[in-house]
Parts: structure tokens; C-alpha cells; sequence
């Protein structure tokens, strides 16, 4: 059923910006289609003006001042011939896409571990014995354990971690159970265990 009169959004022009809404968006076309430029000049000020009660998180960011008149350049499609206050030569680089972040491309052995602590053991495998060396592989292997109980469905094996460790660095570091003591660590959380009781 068609009535007429009613004036549907779905079948109105996109506008560029829809924050400041369909009304700033005609004031700016009416400003375009002036044939005075001083009279352009001074409804764009006025325009500027009703954008910023429009957006007023906009004074958050440092030169806001700019931004408006970037924003109002854009909104009249690049059409607004006026003296612009502002440098308006950057306005499109608002509506460039950032590249897209590299994701680490390498395949992890054990993922449960995550990249830290596969950076750990390629640095356990360049180091020489001593005690830098012992040290770092005490803090491995115990940031390892806590990986388990955390991503291996509260798995506390020791040596299943002596074993991913030597397997990770090749076999240059050897955990000897019978002397290594790892840190004590709980399957479960204490404090999360006393707020699910709270409730």
C-alpha cells in the first residue's frame, strides 16, 4: 500500500555523514546553490556552527575546528566554492580505509603456549649455559604450566611441560624433575572461585 505524502528514508539520497543528519545535509546543498560566494561564505559559518551543537563529542578530538570544516567540504560533495578558512586539501584522508595489520603468518607447534613463550624457547636455543640461561628456562617452564592449567583443560603435568620444553628447543633444555621445582599453582582461581559463591 502506497500513501501519498509519506517520505520513506529507505528512499531518500545516503548521506556522506548521517551524524549530523538530513537537515545540515540540506542547508549545505541550499548553501552550494547560492550564486553569491559571500553569502555562500556566510551560510557555511552558520552551517559550521549547527554541525558542532549536531556532534558535540567532537570537542574531544585536538583541532575540531578543522574537522567541522573537513567534514563540511565533504558533505557538499567537493562543490562548496568558498574563500575555506581552514586548509580543506587532507579532508579525504577521513574516509580512507587504514591498511590491513599483518597477522603472524608462522604455524605455532603448540598453540596453547601462544607466541610468547614460542619466543622464549627460539631465545633458550641461542643462549649459552649459565645461570641467564637456567634462570629464563625456570620462567619459562613455569609460565608454561600456567598456559596448561589454563588452555589444557586444567592439566598440571610436569613432565608433559619438561617434555613440550625440550621438544620446543630442540633438546637444549632439560628439565630434571628430581631437582626442578616448579611454582605452586591452582587449577582454579581463588578470588574467581569466592565471587562465584557471592552470587
Amino acid at each position: 500500500m502506497e500513501i501519498k505524502g509519506l517520505d520513506y528514508n529507505t528512499e531518500r539520497e545516503k548521506l556522506l555523514m548521517p551524524e549530523y543528519g538530513r537537515e545540515i545535509q540540506k542547508m549545505i546543498d541550499y548553501a552550494v546553490s547560492l550564486p553569491d560566494r559571500n553569502e555562500r561564505l556566510h551560510c557555511a559559518f552558520s552551517i559550521v556552527r549547527m554541525m558542532e551543537t549536531k556532534v558535540p563529542q567532537i570537542h574531544e578530538s585536538g583541532d575540531y575546528v578543522q574537522t567541522l570544516w573537513d567534514h563540511l567540504y565533504l558533505m557538499s560533495h567537493k562543490q562548496l566554492d568558498i574563500d575555506w578558512p581552514c586548509d580543506v586539501s587532507g579532508a579525504e584522508k577521513i574516509h580512507t580505509k587504514p591498511a590491513p595489520i599483518p597477522l603472524p603468518q608462522r604455524q605455532m607447534k603448540l598453540r596453547h603456549y601462544g607466541k610468547l613463550i614460542m619466543e622464549l624457547t627460539e631465545k633458550l636455543k641461542t643462549m649459552p649455559e649459565g645461570q641467564e640461561r637456567d634462570t629464563l628456562a625456570r620462567y619459562t617452564a613455569n609460565q608454561m604450566k600456567r598456559d596448561l592449567i589454563t588452555w589444557g583443560h586444567g592439566s598440571m603435568d610436569d613432565e608433559k611441560v619438561a617434555d613440550d620444553l625440550a621438544r620446543l628447543t630442540d633438546g637444549i633444555i632439560q628439565l630434571d624433575l628430581n631437582s626442578f621445582k616448579f611454582e605452586r599453582v591452582s587449577a582454579v582461581n581463588d578470588e574467581a572461585k569466592g565471587k562465584k559463591r557471592k552470587r
